[in-house]
């Protein structure tokens, strides 16, 4: 990098009040220098000056209010023309999948990207493979190939590729799988100063769920789908056995009643689920976390008795490319949480804290939503499509993954 282009760097972040980034910067071979400054230059500042000027914690004074949902039942009536709809729109290469897979299954108490996780117990059976197979059961006979866009991090870029590379891609076309890096996001001290985990580098955590968009658009990848006439991106997560991706008739409803987005939804056990239930706020499509609700919003009936905030989100969205595009400009809610983070100290040294010592800032997905006047909210059978692992035991795990899988497929992982 130039002198001109370093001291360019060391401007803007005399500008940001971010100088401490560079207290080490003499002491540092070439090759660190290299490192460093280009984290410095991929830093969203104006995430930082809008976190720091916002709350701890995302809450903003609002109008709740329900939102229509298509239900299963009011679903009957179109699904064979919606059907039509969708299929025509995949066999013309209008739509692509977009599976969120940055994450580690550290929590699962597995060492590796999420998606690589081997969910089977007579055999072989992994969660990338499951979804690839998901989408070719759901565009056969289709004449395009849907295809895919897997965001992965810094953590686990390389190792999804080698798994990817290592399986053949389970038999899908290579040329239609592309992995794309998730924007990553520095961690603050609690007066605003980004921490450094090394001389060399900064203590950095992917942004959220929130970027991927932010992420394509960085990569070069929409620009490259929309000259590939791709229009609709099917977004989900990586841990859903039962991720129902390219879904024509999902597709086909928010084709057909001229929708941007839509995003699946699932009746909840009870009103105490801790699931985000989605609703209008201000008037815009959005989903109120469960910490949001009243306990009186909880409990709301209709005349019918169902409750009002009935319906949670299972992460599986999609929304038009020139939709999103024109919205990507827009400044999302930044959700905060005060963590633990070791980090060096003024003097180099490495410290790790007893208390919460840094902010990390997040992005999340549904938060798109509220920059669409609609949102199509599509009811899915939760036993159909619904089958998480987020942990190691108990309620949405590995164990009741598998057995919904083998519920609705009759084949035993």
């Amino acid at each position: 990098m130039s002198e001109t282009q370093i001291q360019e760097i060391k401007t803007k972040l005399a500008k940001e009040g971010q100088m401490q980034l560079m207290r080490f910067f003499d002491q540092l071979g070439e090759a660190e220098k290299e490192n460093l400054l280009r984290q410095i230059e991929h830093v969203d500042f104006d995430m930082i000056r809008h976190a720091m000027a916002s709350p701890a914690s995302v809450s903003r004074e609002s109008l709740i209010e329900p939102i229509h949902t298509v239900t299963v039942k009011e679903q009957e009536a179109q699904q064979k023309r919606w059907e039509k709809v969708g299929r025509e729109a995949l066999s013309q290469g209008k739509a692509a999948a977009v599976i969120l897979a940055g994450g580690q299954g550290t929590r699962l108490g597995f060492n590796g990207p999420k998606g690589t996780l081997n969910v089977g117990i007579t055999k072989e059976k992994y969660l990338f493979e499951i979804l690839l197979e998901n989408i070719r059961r759901n565009t056969k006979g289709c004449e395009a190939v849907m295809p895919v866009y897997i965001m992965t991090s810094v953590v686990n870029h390389e190792a999804t590729e080698q798994f990817l590379k290592a399986h053949d891609c389970f038999g899908y076309p290579k040329d239609k799988i592309h992995l794309f890096k998730q924007d990553m996001a520095p961690a603050l001290s609690l007066n605003g100063k980004i921490l450094m985990e090394s001389p060399s580098s900064l203590c950095l955590a992917p942004n959220g769920n929130g970027g991927w968009f932010r992420s394509l658009l960085r990569a070069g990848l929409i620009e490259e789908m929309k000259a590939d006439g791709v229009e609709w991106l099917n977004v989900v997560s990586v841990d859903n056995v039962l991720q129902n991706i390219g879904d024509p008739v999902f597709l086909g409803a928010a084709i057909d009643g001229g929708f941007g987005c839509g995003a699946k939804v699932i009746s909840k056990v009870s009103p105490d689920e801790r699931v985000g239930a989605i609703c209008l706020r201000n008037h815009h499509p959005s989903v109120v976390e469960y910490t949001e609700l009243t306990d009186e919003m909880r409990l709301a009936r209709r005349e019918n008795g169902e409750y009002l905030y009935q319906f949670g989100v299972t992460l599986n969205y999609l929304f038009k490319i020139a939709d999103t595009e024109a919205k990507a400009g827009h400044t999302m809610p930044i959700h905060q949480a005060v963590k633990k983070v070791p980090c060096l100290d003024e003097a180099g040294n490495m410290i790790v804290p007893e208390e919460p010592n840094a902010i990390k800032m997040e992005y999340f997905i549904f938060d798109i939503l509220e920059f669409f006047d609609d949102c199509l909210v599509y009811e899915c059978i939760r036993e159909d499509e619904f089958a998480p692992i987020k942990n190691k035991s108990g309620v949405d795990s590995l164990d009741t993954a598998r057995d919904l899988y083998q519920a609705k497929f009759g084949q035993v992982l």
